[in-house]
């Protein structure tokens, strides 16, 4: 029940401001918070109507200054954008204020989803408030905004996402928030100027838990041996690779971190978790010795189960990258650092100061420590020769005889003692402004008329927009320059249309009819999808599998996996060659011409180019032919085999995503036309294995996928929609069925029974399984899962009188379908997504 007063509660009277605070320290007081000084002060000067630039260190409890500014919204009517940098936070802290204010206030918008979007109170990514403020400028649905981990702004990718909204709705009183603001003087004397609003700035650097910091040179598992025994876990072992995660981790599986009873603490929560894919034996390894890996290459279920082990304090070090310090609810004591340089995509640098501090900020837990630690690793090098000097004891002829390791060649900038100092002591960086337009920008400033009932104007807006952005003056000339010549191309492609109008002497500006649809698509290439299917005929036998390709085209590249299938096929043509007895020289000719599989790739690159003359805001897009999902259904491969076969164990959670992005570009947005019967079959395909490989992420995909469209309304297309369904549903379960058998092929019958019951609800056993098979291996010997095997014909649905409905899979032999079959029972949803399949037995 939410402590909050209703937002309407004063039905004869707005309250003013002093009451609106009395009423939210009352609310603090029954919660049992007393305010800090700096939160008192932003609270204050926010209700005071003034904008507030919140810099104080991470758990000074910021979010306490935001419930304040989303409680004094409610109480005055306004409504209140909270923004987040990542969706994940998003939608933690949709649910967070939902039990705070009431989920009938509270909405969501991430691009994926929308909960409750006219709420007065809005949860976001920076993104979406971004194009939010272009479509409407001061006219914008938005009265407050809180931005949430505010140095983004300086962001080289995504930094324009939280300069527009200080831009653009110069109406709109900001709560900006961040641990590492650094000098924020220009952004203030623009945000003033802009908005003719006062900008208060409340900085601190006290914390809650204060941090000491330290530098190491011990070995990096004595360092957290060390760290342990004095009572300094949980650490945070910082890496900057998913490589390095998982090599740490297994390093520190040598280390005695945990006793006897926290071992056994550990195995009874991980009691029933399966690890049953080819990282899963290091992960399942690493947590029964106290160690926890945690990045974004792991499958999401094994980071959600790091995550619960760690805040049950059950995990003596989570071996990170450094996104783990991007709001992720991980307590933590100490945060080693491994070390401090790190690829920032062009070269190895050193951290920046910034950087720095958001990580180990996440040292010390409010509550829990009465201190939190900050450790850096001297480098290894650095480490191996001062053990060395010990070693030699003061010997000056060993000490002249000592070959001292060198630092690494490649991935490297050396730091010291002296460079740790300057980073625990120094100032973030300022905020640079990363200001660069784009087609989808120009677009939505002058879309942004005709939705308010105007259409003069609106390239006066994209003017405006570079008039007061946060750039150097300087740089305006060649902004507007850049503007026109987007404008431009937009008006060539047909985008955008010049009409005379009689109350201006020059043209009017509008987007031309018909192009809603397709600027609401303008952030993807799923217009492009639409575009090239139309010349594929969806009566091709290779219909199917085109459509795939294509699908896979417009998806993400996942580069680690693009990398992994040309080193398999980069082994397989030297093996060729060395058979064929060609010299080195040829060898290495030949190797270099070996690219990833792309099929369709004449098609993609000769319709692409079309595509974009008309089409220009996405010329910037990548688009690149590749096969990995297409590689995966044509060999019928499982999750796990295609994650052997190439080395993707750290990478599990990359090809999870993926796999996930190629199904949803099938699901939404395939047009009817070429939902073929082939097509469905591999969505199914997909789907099953994503549901078998990790079903929490895939049942979140699904819930935001639903609700985008209406119901239809008419009686016919009601038929159409239960027949779309039903043909899903028997998809989805023939191709239950069909891995099923392939796990009895592969011998793994744990695989096999993996989700099934029997008459008793209870989990198949895998032995008994194998023994029903007895009578089919006599007869037959063992089960084939071929291509013939995996015809479609060979799954049966059997609707019963008793309103049941059977699955029968026949079972193949060597000499083709046999007279047995698995006789499977479907129960639960009517869809088939969430159907639970009961094992009636073998039927012959």
């Amino acid at each position: 029940m939410s402590d909050e007063p209703s937002a309407r509660s004063t039905a004869t009277r707005a309250p003013d401001e002093a009451e609106i605070l009395e009423g939210f320290l009352e609310v603090c007081e029954r919660r049992g918070i007393e305010l800090y000084p700096a939160q008192e002060e932003a609270i204050v000067e926010f209700y005071a109507g003034n904008h507030v630039l919140l810099n104080t260190p991470t758990g000074s409890g910021k979010t306490l200054v935001a419930e304040a500014a989303i409680h004094r919204a409610l109480a005055l009517g306004r409504r209140i954008f909270y923004t987040s940098p990542v969706k994940a936070l998003a939608n933690e802290k949709f649910f967070a204020l939902c039990e705070t204010f009431g989920p009938e206030r509270v909405g969501m918008m991430t691009g994926d989803a929308q909960v409750n979007p006219r709420a007065d109170v809005i949860c976001c990514t920076a993104e979406i408030l971004a194009r939010i403020a272009l479509r409407g400028f001061e006219q914008a649905p938005v009265d407050d905004v809180v931005i949430d981990e505010f140095h983004y702004f300086a962001d080289p990718d995504r930094g324009m996402a939280w300069q527009i909204p200080l831009v653009a709705m110069p109406h709109v009183a900001f709560l900006l928030m961040s641990a590492t603001l650094g000098d924020t003087t220009e952004i203030e004397r623009r945000l003033e100027a802009r908005t003719g609003r006062a900008v208060s700035v409340v900085r601190s650097g006290d914390r809650p838990v204060p941090l000491a910091f330290s530098y190491s040179t011990t070995p990096l598992v004595e360092t957290v041996q060390e760290l342990v025994e004095g009572g300094k876990a949980p650490i945070y072992l910082v890496s900057f690779t998913h490589r390095e995660c998982f090599e740490w981790a297994q390093s520190l599986t040598s280390a005695a971190l945990l006793d006897r009873a926290e071992r056994k603490a550990i195995t009874e929560a991980i009691a029933g978790q399966r690890f049953d894919t080819p990282a899963g034996k290091a992960i399942r390894r690493a947590v029964t010795h106290g160690v926890g890996i945690h990045n974004a290459g792991m499958l999401p279920k094994y980071r959600r189960l790091v995550e619960r082990l760690a805040q049950a304090g059950l995990l003596k070090v989570v071996c990170g990258t450094d996104t783990l310090g991007v709001g992720i609810n991980v307590p933590i004591r100490t945060v080693l650092f491994n070390k401090l340089c790190k690829f920032d995509g062009k070269r190895t640098r050193i951290v920046s100061v910034r950087d720095f501090h958001q990580i180990a900020g996440r040292a010390g837990r409010k509550g829990y420590d009465d201190e939190g630690f900050v450790v850096v690793q001297a480098p290894e090098h650095v480490i191996e020769n001062l053990r060395l000097e010990r070693k030699a004891a003061g010997d000056r002829k060993k000490l002249r005889k000592l070959v001292r390791k060198k630092p690494p060649t490649r991935g490297y900038a050396h730091w010291d003692e002296q460079t740790f100092r300057r980073l625990v002591e120094g100032t973030p960086e300022p905020l640079e402004s990363r200001f660069a337009l784009t087609h989808g920008i120009v677009v939505d400033c002058l879309d942004r008329e005709v939705a308010h009932g105007r259409r003069d104007g609106g390239y006066r807006r994209v003017l405006e927009l570079i008039e007061h952005s946060y750039e150097r003056p300087t740089l305006h000339v060649r902004h507007k320059r850049h503007a026109a010549q987007l404008f431009r191309s937009l008006v060539r492609a047909g985008v955008v249309q010049l009409e005379k109008v009689p109350w201006s002497p020059g043209p009017a500006v509008r987007v031309a009819p018909g192009m809603r649809r397709e600027l609401s698509l303008f952030h993807t290439l799923s217009l492009y999808l639409l575009d090239v299917l139309a010349v594929v005929d969806p009566q091709a036998e290779d219909q199917p599998l085109t459509v795939l390709s294509l699908a896979e085209a417009i998806a993400e590249t996942p580069e680690v996996i693009l990398r992994a299938q040309v080193a398999r096929l980069k082994d397989e043509r030297m093996a060729e060659l060395r058979a064929e007895g060609a010299d080195y020289d040829t060898r290495m000719a030949e190797l270099e011409k070996v690219e990833a599989p792309a099929p369709c790739a004449e098609l993609v690159h000769a319709t692409y180019e079309t595509f974009r003359e008309a089409h220009p805001w996405i010329e910037y897009v990548e688009i690149r032919p590749k096969s990995i999902a297409r590689w995966i259904y044509e060999r019928h491969l499982s999750f796990s085999q295609f994650v052997s076969e190439f080395g993707l164990a750290r990478a599990e959670g990359v090809l999870y995503r993926y796999l996930g992005q190629v199904w949803r570009i099938l699901a939404r947005i395939v047009p009817p036309l070429h939902d073929t019967e082939g097509v469905v079959e591999i969505r199914a395909f997909l789907r099953a294995m994503l549901e078998r490989v990790d079903a929490s992420l895939l049942r979140e995909w699904e819930a935001m996928g639903t609700g985008a469209e209406g119901d239809g309304g008419h009686e016919e297309d009601a038929a159409v929609r239960r027949a779309r369904d039903e043909r899903e549903r028997k998809a989805l379960l023939r191709a239950r069925a069909r891995q099923i058998v392939q796990a009895i092929a592969a011998g793994d019958f744990e695989e096999a029974v993996r989700g099934l019951v029997d008459e008793e609800d209870r989990p198949v056993d895998p032995h008994a399984f194998e023994r029903m098979l007895d009578g089919f291996v006599a007869e037959h010997g063992r089960v084939f899962f071929d291509p013939p095997a995996r015809a479609a014909h060979l799954t049966h649905f059997d609707a019963r009188p008793d309103g049941t409905l059977h699955v029968l899979q026949t079972l193949c032999g060597e000499d083709g379908p046999t007279t047995y079959a698995i006789d499977l029972r479907v129960t639960g949803d009517e869809a088939g997504e969430d159907a639970a399949l009961v094992l009636c037995g073998i039927v012959s």
